[in-house]
Protein backbone atom coordinates (compact mmCIF):
# COMPACT_ATOMS: atom_id res chain seq x y z
CA UNK A 1 0.00 0.00 0.00
CA UNK A 2 1.28 3.45 -0.88
CA UNK A 3 0.65 6.48 1.27
CA UNK A 4 0.81 10.01 -0.01
CA UNK A 5 -0.22 13.29 1.57
CA UNK A 6 -1.39 16.59 0.20
CA UNK A 7 -0.81 18.56 3.37
CA UNK A 8 2.34 19.96 4.90
CA UNK A 9 3.77 19.65 8.37
CA UNK A 10 5.32 22.60 10.19
CA UNK A 11 9.04 22.12 9.91
CA UNK A 12 11.62 22.54 12.64
CA UNK A 13 13.43 25.85 13.09
CA UNK A 14 16.59 24.32 11.71
CA UNK A 15 14.84 23.12 8.56
CA UNK A 16 13.28 26.55 8.03
CA UNK A 17 16.65 28.21 8.58
CA UNK A 18 18.19 26.01 5.90
CA UNK A 19 15.37 26.90 3.49
CA UNK A 20 15.90 30.61 4.11
CA UNK A 21 19.65 30.17 3.66
CA UNK A 22 18.90 28.53 0.34
CA UNK A 23 17.16 31.70 -0.84
CA UNK A 24 20.10 34.00 -0.19
CA UNK A 25 21.60 33.61 -3.67
CA UNK A 26 18.22 33.53 -5.41
CA UNK A 27 16.24 36.33 -3.73
CA UNK A 28 18.07 39.61 -4.17
CA UNK A 29 16.99 41.62 -1.15
CA UNK A 30 19.08 39.52 1.23
CA UNK A 31 22.32 40.86 -0.25
CA UNK A 32 21.38 44.51 -0.77
CA UNK A 33 23.20 45.54 2.45
CA UNK A 34 26.47 44.54 0.74
CA UNK A 35 26.13 46.69 -2.37
CA UNK A 36 28.41 49.47 -3.61
CA UNK A 37 26.72 52.86 -3.19
CA UNK A 38 29.41 55.00 -4.84
CA UNK A 39 27.47 55.66 -8.08
CA UNK A 40 24.40 56.88 -6.19
CA UNK A 41 26.49 59.12 -3.95
CA UNK A 42 28.36 60.57 -6.92
CA UNK A 43 25.11 61.34 -8.77
CA UNK A 44 23.56 62.86 -5.65
CA UNK A 45 26.43 65.32 -5.18
CA UNK A 46 25.56 66.97 -8.50
CA UNK A 47 21.81 67.38 -7.93
CA UNK A 48 21.08 71.09 -7.61
CA UNK A 49 17.28 71.00 -7.43
CA UNK A 50 15.64 71.63 -4.05
CA UNK A 51 12.48 69.65 -4.82
CA UNK A 52 12.71 65.91 -5.48
CA UNK A 53 9.51 64.45 -6.93
CA UNK A 54 9.27 60.67 -6.66
CA UNK A 55 6.82 59.21 -9.17
CA UNK A 56 5.95 55.63 -8.26
CA UNK A 57 3.51 53.48 -6.33
CA UNK A 58 3.53 50.67 -3.78
CA UNK A 59 6.95 49.14 -3.29
CA UNK A 60 8.49 51.95 -5.34
CA UNK A 61 7.63 54.55 -2.71
CA UNK A 62 6.42 53.10 0.60
CA UNK A 63 9.82 52.12 1.99
CA UNK A 64 11.41 55.43 0.99
CA UNK A 65 8.56 57.34 2.61
CA UNK A 66 8.84 55.24 5.77
CA UNK A 67 12.50 56.14 6.23
CA UNK A 68 12.14 59.78 5.17
CA UNK A 69 9.11 60.37 7.40
CA UNK A 70 10.95 58.79 10.32
CA UNK A 71 14.09 60.89 9.91
CA UNK A 72 12.91 64.28 8.64
CA UNK A 73 11.45 65.56 11.91
CA UNK A 74 14.75 65.03 13.71
CA UNK A 75 17.08 66.11 10.90
CA UNK A 76 17.45 69.22 8.76
CA UNK A 77 17.53 68.42 5.07
CA UNK A 78 18.12 71.10 2.43
CA UNK A 79 16.05 69.27 -0.15
CA UNK A 80 12.48 67.98 0.08
CA UNK A 81 10.99 64.70 -1.11
CA UNK A 82 7.51 64.82 -2.66
CA UNK A 83 5.66 61.58 -3.33
CA UNK A 84 3.36 61.19 -6.35
CA UNK A 85 1.61 57.82 -5.98
CA UNK A 86 -2.11 58.33 -6.43
CA UNK A 87 -4.05 58.97 -9.64
CA UNK A 88 -6.52 61.02 -7.61
CA UNK A 89 -6.54 64.29 -9.63
CA UNK A 90 -7.07 66.48 -6.55
CA UNK A 91 -4.12 64.82 -4.82
CA UNK A 92 -1.89 65.31 -7.86
CA UNK A 93 -2.75 69.02 -8.09
CA UNK A 94 -2.36 69.57 -4.36
CA UNK A 95 1.09 68.00 -4.29
CA UNK A 96 2.15 69.67 -7.53
CA UNK A 97 1.31 73.09 -6.08
CA UNK A 98 4.08 72.54 -3.52
CA UNK A 99 6.67 72.23 -6.28
CA UNK A 100 8.67 74.76 -8.22
CA UNK A 101 8.69 72.82 -11.48
CA UNK A 102 11.82 74.64 -12.63
CA UNK A 103 13.62 73.54 -9.48
CA UNK A 104 12.45 69.90 -9.39
CA UNK A 105 14.23 66.64 -10.09
CA UNK A 106 11.83 63.90 -11.16
CA UNK A 107 12.71 60.37 -10.05
CA UNK A 108 10.53 57.92 -11.95
CA UNK A 109 10.45 54.48 -10.34
CA UNK A 110 8.84 51.39 -11.82
CA UNK A 111 10.35 47.92 -11.76
CA UNK A 112 8.40 46.78 -14.83
CA UNK A 113 8.64 50.17 -16.50
CA UNK A 114 4.98 50.06 -17.50
CA UNK A 115 3.12 50.69 -14.23
CA UNK A 116 0.00 52.54 -15.34
CA UNK A 117 -0.22 54.86 -12.33
CA UNK A 118 3.44 55.85 -12.60
CA UNK A 119 3.50 56.38 -16.35
CA UNK A 120 0.21 58.33 -16.23
CA UNK A 121 1.61 60.81 -13.70
CA UNK A 122 4.93 60.99 -15.56
CA UNK A 123 3.04 61.82 -18.77
CA UNK A 124 1.22 64.61 -16.96
CA UNK A 125 4.42 66.22 -15.71
CA UNK A 126 5.96 65.87 -19.16
CA UNK A 127 3.12 68.08 -20.45
CA UNK A 128 4.04 70.81 -17.95
CA UNK A 129 7.82 70.88 -18.14
CA UNK A 130 10.42 69.61 -20.57
CA UNK A 131 11.77 66.29 -19.29
CA UNK A 132 15.42 65.61 -20.04
CA UNK A 133 18.69 64.52 -18.45
CA UNK A 134 18.92 67.75 -16.46
CA UNK A 135 15.77 67.15 -14.40
CA UNK A 136 14.99 63.43 -14.54
CA UNK A 137 16.41 60.10 -13.43
CA UNK A 138 14.93 56.65 -14.01
CA UNK A 139 14.95 53.67 -11.62
CA UNK A 140 13.78 50.47 -13.29
CA UNK A 141 14.85 47.07 -14.58
CA UNK A 142 17.62 47.48 -17.14
CA UNK A 143 15.56 46.16 -20.07
CA UNK A 144 12.21 47.81 -19.31
CA UNK A 145 10.32 50.22 -21.54
CA UNK A 146 11.10 53.00 -19.07
CA UNK A 147 14.83 52.23 -19.22
CA UNK A 148 14.65 52.21 -23.02
CA UNK A 149 13.05 55.67 -22.87
CA UNK A 150 15.86 56.86 -20.62
CA UNK A 151 18.57 55.54 -22.94
CA UNK A 152 17.02 57.18 -25.99
CA UNK A 153 16.88 60.50 -24.16
CA UNK A 154 20.28 60.14 -22.45
CA UNK A 155 18.65 60.20 -19.01
CA UNK A 156 20.56 58.70 -16.09
CA UNK A 157 19.26 55.29 -14.99
CA UNK A 158 19.73 53.16 -11.89
CA UNK A 159 18.84 49.50 -12.05
CA UNK A 160 16.43 47.49 -9.92
CA UNK A 161 17.77 43.92 -9.90
CA UNK A 162 15.35 41.42 -11.39
CA UNK A 163 15.57 39.25 -8.28
CA UNK A 164 14.47 42.09 -5.96
CA UNK A 165 10.70 42.46 -5.60
CA UNK A 166 9.14 45.88 -5.17
CA UNK A 167 8.08 45.52 -1.54
CA UNK A 168 11.58 44.27 -0.65
CA UNK A 169 13.37 46.99 -2.64
CA UNK A 170 13.80 49.79 -0.11
CA UNK A 171 17.53 49.08 0.28
CA UNK A 172 18.08 49.14 -3.49
CA UNK A 173 18.32 52.27 -5.66
CA UNK A 174 14.53 52.53 -5.23
CA UNK A 175 15.01 53.89 -1.72
CA UNK A 176 18.71 54.70 -1.49
CA UNK A 177 18.90 57.11 -4.44
CA UNK A 178 16.20 59.62 -3.39
CA UNK A 179 17.22 59.37 0.25
CA UNK A 180 20.87 59.99 -0.63
CA UNK A 181 19.92 63.02 -2.72
CA UNK A 182 18.18 64.73 0.21
CA UNK A 183 21.07 64.00 2.57
CA UNK A 184 20.28 60.72 4.32
CA UNK A 185 23.38 58.66 5.17
CA UNK A 186 22.65 55.60 3.04
CA UNK A 187 25.77 53.78 4.18
CA UNK A 188 24.45 53.92 7.75
CA UNK A 189 21.16 52.53 6.47
CA UNK A 190 22.93 49.59 4.87
CA UNK A 191 25.06 49.12 7.98
CA UNK A 192 21.91 48.66 10.06
CA UNK A 193 20.47 46.15 7.60
CA UNK A 194 23.82 44.34 7.36
CA UNK A 195 24.03 44.01 11.14
CA UNK A 196 20.64 42.25 11.26
CA UNK A 197 21.54 40.00 8.34
CA UNK A 198 24.85 38.90 9.82
CA UNK A 199 23.34 38.41 13.27
CA UNK A 200 20.54 36.22 11.93
CA UNK A 201 22.56 34.08 9.55
CA UNK A 202 25.31 33.49 12.14
CA UNK A 203 22.59 32.61 14.68
CA UNK A 204 23.41 35.41 17.06
CA UNK A 205 21.11 37.94 18.75
CA UNK A 206 18.51 38.30 15.98
CA UNK A 207 18.17 34.60 15.21
CA UNK A 208 16.23 33.22 18.16
CA UNK A 209 13.62 35.98 18.66
CA UNK A 210 12.92 36.25 14.92
CA UNK A 211 12.53 32.50 14.48
CA UNK A 212 10.39 32.10 17.59
CA UNK A 213 8.09 34.97 16.62
CA UNK A 214 7.60 33.50 13.15
CA UNK A 215 6.87 30.07 14.60
CA UNK A 216 4.34 31.45 17.08
CA UNK A 217 2.49 33.33 14.35
CA UNK A 218 2.33 30.26 12.14
CA UNK A 219 1.33 27.80 14.85
CA UNK A 220 -1.41 30.19 16.00
CA UNK A 221 -2.43 31.63 12.62
CA UNK A 222 -5.97 30.25 12.75
CA UNK A 223 -6.65 31.76 16.16
CA UNK A 224 -4.61 34.99 15.89
CA UNK A 225 -4.81 35.87 12.22
CA UNK A 226 -4.64 39.66 12.63
CA UNK A 227 -1.24 41.20 13.34
CA UNK A 228 -1.30 44.75 14.72
CA UNK A 229 1.72 47.03 14.52
CA UNK A 230 1.18 49.71 17.19
CA UNK A 231 3.83 52.41 16.65
CA UNK A 232 4.27 55.11 19.27
CA UNK A 233 5.36 58.08 17.17
CA UNK A 234 3.75 59.92 14.29
CA UNK A 235 7.12 59.59 12.54
CA UNK A 236 6.44 55.85 12.25
CA UNK A 237 3.18 56.20 10.31
CA UNK A 238 5.09 55.55 7.08
CA UNK A 239 6.63 52.43 8.57
CA UNK A 240 3.13 51.14 9.30
CA UNK A 241 2.08 51.60 5.66
CA UNK A 242 5.22 49.88 4.41
CA UNK A 243 4.68 47.00 6.84
CA UNK A 244 1.07 46.54 5.72
CA UNK A 245 2.16 46.10 2.10
CA UNK A 246 5.10 43.87 3.00
CA UNK A 247 3.06 41.59 5.25
CA UNK A 248 -0.21 41.54 3.31
CA UNK A 249 1.09 41.18 -0.23
CA UNK A 250 3.73 38.64 0.77
CA UNK A 251 1.69 36.34 3.00
CA UNK A 252 -1.85 36.51 1.63
CA UNK A 253 -1.38 33.47 -0.62
CA UNK A 254 -2.58 29.96 -1.41
CA UNK A 255 -0.04 27.45 -0.14
CA UNK A 256 1.23 24.12 -1.46
CA UNK A 257 -1.84 22.17 -0.39
CA UNK A 258 -4.35 24.73 -1.65
CA UNK A 259 -5.08 26.36 1.71
CA UNK A 260 -5.64 30.11 1.77
CA UNK A 261 -3.27 31.79 4.19
CA UNK A 262 -4.41 34.94 5.97
CA UNK A 263 -2.22 36.95 8.29
CA UNK A 264 -3.87 40.37 8.13
CA UNK A 265 -1.73 43.42 8.98
CA UNK A 266 -3.03 46.54 10.71
CA UNK A 267 -1.00 49.66 11.46
CA UNK A 268 -1.83 51.92 14.40
CA UNK A 269 -0.16 55.10 15.68
CA UNK A 270 -0.03 55.83 19.37
CA UNK A 271 -1.17 57.63 21.35
CA UNK A 272 -3.84 58.68 18.80
CA UNK A 273 -5.23 55.19 18.26
CA UNK A 274 -5.46 54.57 22.00
CA UNK A 275 -8.68 56.55 21.61
CA UNK A 276 -10.11 54.30 18.89
CA UNK A 277 -8.79 50.87 17.96
CA UNK A 278 -7.42 50.03 21.41
CA UNK A 279 -10.97 49.38 22.64
CA UNK A 280 -11.37 46.67 19.99
CA UNK A 281 -8.07 45.07 20.97
CA UNK A 282 -8.85 45.11 24.68
CA UNK A 283 -12.45 43.90 24.69
CA UNK A 284 -13.02 42.57 21.21
CA UNK A 285 -12.50 39.12 19.76
CA UNK A 286 -9.21 37.46 20.63
CA UNK A 287 -7.91 37.17 17.07
CA UNK A 288 -5.02 39.66 17.21
CA UNK A 289 -1.36 39.77 18.11
CA UNK A 290 0.13 43.19 18.88
CA UNK A 291 3.66 44.41 18.25
CA UNK A 292 4.41 47.70 19.98
CA UNK A 293 7.15 49.90 18.53
CA UNK A 294 8.47 52.78 20.61
CA UNK A 295 11.42 55.15 20.50
CA UNK A 296 13.82 55.21 23.41
CA UNK A 297 15.41 58.61 22.72
CA UNK A 298 13.57 61.31 20.74
CA UNK A 299 16.45 63.73 21.38
CA UNK A 300 13.87 66.45 21.96
CA UNK A 301 13.33 68.43 25.19
CA UNK A 302 9.93 69.95 24.36
CA UNK A 303 8.25 70.32 27.78
CA UNK A 304 4.73 70.83 29.14
CA UNK A 305 4.91 74.30 30.76
CA UNK A 306 3.76 75.15 34.24
CA UNK A 307 0.98 77.58 35.17
CA UNK A 308 -0.36 78.42 31.72
CA UNK A 309 -4.02 77.41 32.26
CA UNK A 310 -6.25 78.23 35.19
CA UNK A 311 -8.66 75.64 36.50
CA UNK A 312 -6.51 72.59 35.79
CA UNK A 313 -4.80 72.32 39.15
CA UNK A 314 -5.77 68.66 39.39
CA UNK A 315 -3.49 67.99 36.40
CA UNK A 316 -0.43 69.70 37.85
CA UNK A 317 1.36 66.34 37.87
CA UNK A 318 2.06 66.74 34.15
CA UNK A 319 3.64 70.20 34.55
CA UNK A 320 7.31 70.21 33.67
CA UNK A 321 7.08 66.80 32.01
CA UNK A 322 8.84 66.36 28.68
CA UNK A 323 6.55 65.30 25.84
CA UNK A 324 8.99 62.46 25.12
CA UNK A 325 8.44 61.25 28.69
CA UNK A 326 4.68 61.56 28.28
CA UNK A 327 4.52 59.46 25.11
CA UNK A 328 6.85 56.89 26.68
CA UNK A 329 4.49 56.64 29.66
CA UNK A 330 1.47 56.37 27.38
CA UNK A 331 3.12 53.53 25.49
CA UNK A 332 4.14 51.72 28.66
CA UNK A 333 0.69 52.11 30.21
CA UNK A 334 -0.99 50.64 27.12
CA UNK A 335 1.53 47.80 26.96
CA UNK A 336 0.96 46.99 30.63
CA UNK A 337 -2.82 47.12 30.22
CA UNK A 338 -2.62 44.60 27.35
CA UNK A 339 -0.25 42.36 29.28
CA UNK A 340 -2.53 42.45 32.32
CA UNK A 341 -5.38 41.01 30.24
CA UNK A 342 -3.28 37.88 29.90
CA UNK A 343 -4.76 36.54 26.67
CA UNK A 344 -3.47 38.89 23.96
CA UNK A 345 -0.05 37.92 22.53
CA UNK A 346 2.18 40.99 22.35
CA UNK A 347 5.81 41.96 22.03
CA UNK A 348 7.70 45.25 22.25
CA UNK A 349 10.36 46.62 19.90
CA UNK A 350 12.33 49.63 21.13
CA UNK A 351 14.17 51.83 18.63
CA UNK A 352 17.23 53.25 20.36
CA UNK A 353 17.22 56.61 18.59
CA UNK A 354 15.96 58.39 15.47
CA UNK A 355 18.69 57.62 12.96
CA UNK A 356 19.42 55.67 9.79
CA UNK A 357 21.04 52.68 11.48
CA UNK A 358 18.10 51.95 13.76
CA UNK A 359 15.26 52.30 11.24
CA UNK A 360 17.14 50.05 8.81
CA UNK A 361 17.61 47.42 11.51
CA UNK A 362 13.88 47.38 12.14
CA UNK A 363 12.86 47.25 8.48
CA UNK A 364 15.33 44.54 7.51
CA UNK A 365 14.24 42.44 10.49
CA UNK A 366 10.61 42.73 9.28
CA UNK A 367 11.69 41.60 5.82
CA UNK A 368 13.43 38.58 7.34
CA UNK A 369 10.42 37.77 9.50
CA UNK A 370 8.19 37.86 6.42
CA UNK A 371 10.45 35.48 4.52
CA UNK A 372 10.60 33.06 7.45
CA UNK A 373 6.82 33.01 7.91
CA UNK A 374 6.49 32.39 4.18
CA UNK A 375 8.73 29.34 4.47
CA UNK A 376 6.77 28.04 7.45
CA UNK A 377 3.42 28.22 5.63
CA UNK A 378 4.86 26.94 2.33
CA UNK A 379 4.03 29.78 -0.04
CA UNK A 380 5.84 31.85 -2.64
CA UNK A 381 6.50 34.96 -0.54
CA UNK A 382 7.69 37.05 -3.47
CA UNK A 383 4.93 36.94 -6.09
CA UNK A 384 1.53 38.67 -6.09
CA UNK A 385 -0.88 36.87 -8.44
CA UNK A 386 -3.91 38.40 -6.74
CA UNK A 387 -2.67 41.86 -7.71
CA UNK A 388 -1.71 40.91 -11.25
CA UNK A 389 -5.27 39.81 -12.09
CA UNK A 390 -6.58 43.31 -11.40
CA UNK A 391 -3.88 44.84 -13.59
CA UNK A 392 -4.93 42.65 -16.52
CA UNK A 393 -8.59 43.68 -16.11
CA UNK A 394 -7.64 47.38 -15.84
CA UNK A 395 -5.63 47.28 -19.06
CA UNK A 396 -8.52 45.57 -20.86
CA UNK A 397 -10.92 48.22 -19.62
CA UNK A 398 -8.68 51.11 -20.64
CA UNK A 399 -8.08 49.60 -24.06
CA UNK A 400 -11.87 49.16 -24.42
CA UNK A 401 -11.34 45.46 -24.91
CA UNK A 402 -13.99 42.92 -24.03
CA UNK A 403 -12.96 41.19 -20.85
CA UNK A 404 -14.06 37.58 -20.40
CA UNK A 405 -13.94 36.56 -16.73
CA UNK A 406 -12.56 33.14 -15.81
CA UNK A 407 -15.35 31.13 -14.20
Amino acid sequence: MRYSKNFYQIKSNEEIFELVQGEVNEVGYYNLPLQDTSAMKEFSKNVTQKHIAIIGIGGSTLGTYAIYNFLKKAHSYHKTLHFFESTDPMDIKSRMNKLNLQDTLFIVISKSGTTIETISIFKYFASLVKIDQSNCVIVSEDDSKLSDYAKKNKIQTFTIPKDVGGRFSVFSAVGLLPLCIVGVDIDRLLAGAKMVKESFFTKKDFYEPTMQKARFMVENKNRFNINVLFSYSSSLEGLNKWYIQLWGESLGKINVNGTRQALTPIGLVGPVDQHSFLQLIAEGKRDKTVTFVKINDFEDDLTIPKGTLEGFEDLEYIDGLKFSELIESQANATIQAIKDLGDIPCDVITIDKVDEFNIAKLMYSFELLTSIVGKFVRINTYDQPGVEAGKVILKSMLKKEKYTPIL
